[in-house]
């Protein structure tokens, strides 16, 4: 059986994770067979696994749909992570712009976009969900989905003119659909991807 887990919240995120009458939270509980216990006072979430669990990642699911949610997703597209092939990464914005409002204002407006823009243009060559909060940019969608648009991301705040981010992400979308059409007639194309899950809360990120 799963241990319980737990991990901190921001407050002012405490609200969303609830939901309207607790809605989020039975959604959550329900989809990963879980309990949340959300003491709001000290903003901190307890996962505990239920009886007779039939997903022994459960209690993991639960706990980065949580942090999917405090970093800015709404419910429902943080609950994707119920499934095993969707993931999570967050990139933390003060990494490569330092901690000066001015810069993090500057950069995320960048990741934006005119309108939204650049940030939906990423999001579907990707293939990926996004969201900024704070002082960090979240990803939610497959290994490889996430891989191009973290890099695509890492490219803008390292100084890359939109243009060029556009052209990687077109070539990109190009190479996934070679490889999805070669998979499908069996030509093998696959090479092992690392994932490392470096999202730990830092009360820092969501000033």
């Amino acid at each position: 059986m799963p241990e319980t887990d737990y991990l901190r919240v921001p407050q002012n995120r405490i609200g969303a994770l609830i939901g309207k009458k607790g809605d989020v939270k039975r959604s959550i509980e329900k989809a990963t067979e879980t309990y949340l216990d959300i003491n709001s006072e000290e903003g901190i979430v307890y996962i505990s696994p239920k009886e007779n669990m039939e997903n022994p990642l459960g209690v993991w699911n639960a706990n980065h749909i949580v942090k999917a949610i405090t970093r800015g997703f709404n419910p429902e597209v943080a609950l994707k992570l119920v499934d095993d092939d969707v993931y999570l990464d967050i990139i933390k914005l003060t990494l490569f712009v330092g901690k000066s409002k001015k810069a993090l204002t500057r950069y995320k407006s960048r990741i934006i976009g005119k309108d939204g823009k650049t940030r939906e243009i990423i999001m579907d060559m990707a293939e990926v969900d996004m969201a900024i909060y704070g002082k960090t940019v979240s990803l939610i969608g497959g290994l490889k989905n996430i891989q191009i648009a973290k890099e695509a991301v890492e490219m803008i705040l390292n100084g890359s003119r939109h243009k060029s981010v556009y052209g990687f992400l077109e070539h990109k979308q190009q190479e996934l659909k070679l490889k999805e059409f070669k998979s499908v007639v069996g030509i093998e194309t696959e090479e092992p991807i690392e994932f490392k899950d470096g999202i730990d809360f830092d009360p820092e990120d969501f000033e």
